[in-house]
């Protein structure tokens, strides 16, 4: 046991942490965003398979890493249109609607993948290039802190990168004032002129580009393939990041990373053989107990108010 606690305490542990959190962080922004204007994010976990998969397909055919990333990057675009057509111009319940989204990608992506590749499982027989991890100069050579941050791949820093740039987005411009006030109320926002379907279609187009690269990311970076439900319920962890987060981009980078430090853990007790079936359900029990102790401060909190 002193052996695996001093594992956890290595640079390579936080590496692996850091490399894990990447796409719930994703996931955990994408939610956010389809918060900000008013639409419920129940879907992400689906939007998230199809674009894995498409990154993957599509850097087959396009011979391009940067092709499959935005290939993965349109599909999310328009699946999120999708879920958005149903629910705000067709007016179905926008729960229904996401879980037919999430049940529509799972069986969805077997179906392509067994047409392209031949198999049912995992896309492993196609030449698909991938996104490469990055060493940065001079921090690559500082000792315990280069082994932490440099040599993470390129959309690791990506996602780092939108925590500020959805931040400034959200809180500084005229644009995040809309899709804010939109998804707040979209009755005043209308009373002085705003366009809200525009603006909802907006946040649509935002959300799925984060989700497209939360799958971009799953089989083109985390794994250089794509395997069926590789999401494996990242997309419900990062809906739980973002309301711990409370909506706000450094809040949900707080919350994907605790997520992140529970599947680093469950990894690492299994090269202690704890039971495999016991140490899978780590990240998702850590999830449940970390969302009943933020809904019950939360809850707290609304009873002093």
């Amino acid at each position: 046991m002193s052996e695996f606690i001093q594992s956890l305490l290595t640079p390579e542990y936080i590496f692996t942490v850091i490399r894990v959190m990447t796409p719930i962080l994703f996931a955990g922004l994408a939610c956010m965003t389809f918060t900000k204007g008013g639409i419920d994010s129940i879907g992400i976990e689906g939007i998230m398979l199809l674009c894995a998969m498409s990154g993957s397909v599509g850097s087959h055919f396009t011979g391009s890493a940067l092709g499959g990333v935005l290939i993965a990057i349109l599909v999310g675009i328009a699946t999120a249109f999708l879920f958005g057509y149903v629910t705000l111009q067709l007016k179905s319940v926008e729960i229904l609607s996401g879980i037919a989204i999430n049940t529509l990608a799972s069986g969805l992506t077997i179906f392509v993948i067994y047409y392209v590749a031949g198999e049912k499982g995992s896309t492993q027989s196609l030449m698909s290039p991938t996104i490469a991890n990055i060493n940065i100069p001079i921090l690559q050579s500082i000792p315990i802190l280069g082994p932490i941050v440099s040599g993470h791949n390129l959309l690791t820093y990506v996602a780092i990168l939108l925590i500020f740039a959805l931040a400034f987005l959200f809180y500084r411009t005229p644009l995040g004032l809309r899709i804010r006030s939109v998804g707040e109320n979209p009755k005043a926002a209308s009373s002085v002129g705003i366009n809200v379907m525009k603006y909802k279609y907006i946040t649509l187009a935002l959300a799925g580009t984060l989700a497209g690269l939360g799958g971009a990311f799953m089989s083109m970076g985390y794994v250089s393939f794509f395997s069926k439900e590789m999401i494996a319920g990242r997309g419900w962890i990062g809906m739980a990041a973002e309301a711990m987060g409370r909506g706000n981009p450094f809040g949900i980078l707080a919350s994907s990373c605790l997520f992140g430090l529970a599947d680093s853990m469950a990894t690492r007790l299994q090269m202690i053989n704890f039971p495999a079936q016991l140490v899978q359900t780590l990240p998702y029990v850590i999830t449940i107990v970390a969302i009943s102790i933020y809904s019950y401060r939360e809850s707290k909190r609304a009873k002093r108010v």
